[in-house]
């Protein structure tokens, strides 16, 4: 065989392949994208789908549950007597719909975090319903986890329990802004209130409570509970969740941070103890009067100084250590208020038979008129939490 004949022949490509070969490219590697995208989904984690889902939902209907959700403080109350409260939440019917229970919840994060978030639902317990049944306990703490899952709410335990504490307006829970974390809590019912938030955070779901994320006490009617849908009864509170899409077990998407923020509540944040906010009451109804008495000439009140010896002078009758008696006295005259209720005005139900309690955790040492810590009344007694107002 000659050179000629082992000569390959020459490969020719069509002329319309030779012209477009760039496109035909581009389309090759879009093609190849497109099979690869298909491939992903198929073989996708089923456990992010939640994920993907709560990015989805971040949209401004989002946003505006949000706001919303901020709007309602549980400082927004009707004023109603609280027999007249009873009455109209007993007029108002739980909803005929499906209250699924909620999925368990598992605690992340490290150590510091854990104990971080168990002290902040224990005190959301505490305070909330420490005079509760233990079923009205669990269901307090299921709330709290629950908000944790929604999207109107922070995603740790700690920022739900203290979202909005330092506002004495618009906190969520009531005794984080209306001084009751100024009262020290008390060893036995601290400790069976952190019994039923270490089982909340292992897992265990209180079924009653359903997905709800709203919740008040029987005796107050806030606000906003007629734009809910009313769930359940459990002891002395009333449970509630979101209209529509947002109170439905598929809205729950948040995933817990792990990360729980250092809160320094014991003490409270500023806010006046109920001593105190009727200690200026009545202060602003003596320079009131006053005011008025001037503005007619029926007190000569010469300068601003004689003006304020004379709203001292008048308002000497009612001093810190005499404020205490005087709403005592009040709820002991107040037939409607059940043992609980009077605990929750005044600390204690009966001071004659109250034995003195020494304070819980890391408290400094209390002075001689701090020192008598009160004892509520047993649970089965009253019933009521020491908080009369929730969210």
């Amino acid at each position: 065989m000659t050179a000629d004949a082992l000569t390959l022949p020459t490969l020719r490509l069509p002329e319309a392949v030779r012209a477009y070969w760039r496109a035909a490219l581009v389309g090759a590697l879009m093609l190849a994208l497109f099979a690869a995208t298909l491939a992903g989904i198929a073989l996708r984690d089923p456990a992010s789908d939640a994920v993907f889902a709560r990015e989805a939902a971040e949209t401004a209907q989002v946003s505006q549950l949000r706001r919303q959700a901020i709007q309602m403080s549980a400082t927004q109350i009707r004023p109603v007597a609280p027999t007249d409260a009873l009455a109209i939440n007993a007029a108002i019917p739980i909803a005929n719909l499906a209250n699924p229970a909620a999925r368990p919840f598992r605690l992340a994060g490290g150590e510091a975090e854990r104990a971080r978030a168990l002290d902040c639902l224990t005190a959301a317990i505490y305070y909330e319903a420490a005079t509760e049944p233990t079923e009205g306990q669990r269901a307090v703490a299921q709330v709290v986890l629950n908000r944790v899952r929604h999207p109107a709410y922070p995603a740790s335990v700690c920022g739900v329990v203290f979202e909005g504490a330092r506002r004495s307006t618009g906190c969520q829970f009531s005794f984080s802004c209306d001084g009751s974390l100024r009262r020290a809590p008390m060893a036995p019912f601290w400790q069976r209130a952190r019994a039923v938030a270490e089982a909340a955070l292992g897992g265990y779901v209180h079924a009653p409570a359903g997905w709800a994320t709203h919740y008040h006490a029987n005796y107050v009617v806030p606000y906003w509970a007629s734009s809910l849908v009313k769930t359940a009864t459990v002891g002395a509170h009333i449970f509630y969740r979101w209209r529509g899409g947002w109170g439905r077990p598929t809205a729950f998407l948040n995933r817990y941070a792990g990360a729980e923020p250092a809160i320094a509540w014991r003490g409270g944040f500023g806010q006046p103890t109920a001593q105190e906010r009727m200690l200026a009451a009545a202060e602003a109804n003596a320079r009131d009067a006053l005011a008025a008495a001037a503005a007619e000439g029926a007190a000569p009140i010469h300068s601003v100084d004689s003006f304020q010896r004379a709203v001292l002078r008048r308002y000497e009758p009612l001093r810190r250590d005499t404020a205490n008696a005087l709403i005592a006295e009040r709820t002991r005259a107040d037939s409607s208020m059940t043992n609980s209720q009077r605990w929750a005005l005044t600390g204690n139900d009966d001071e004659a038979e109250t034995p003195q309690q020494r304070p819980l955790g890391r408290w400094a040492p209390p002075s001689d008129t701090q020192s008598q810590t009160q004892t509520p009344p047993p649970a089965a007694a009253g019933g009521a939490p020491p908080s009369p107002m929730n969210v």
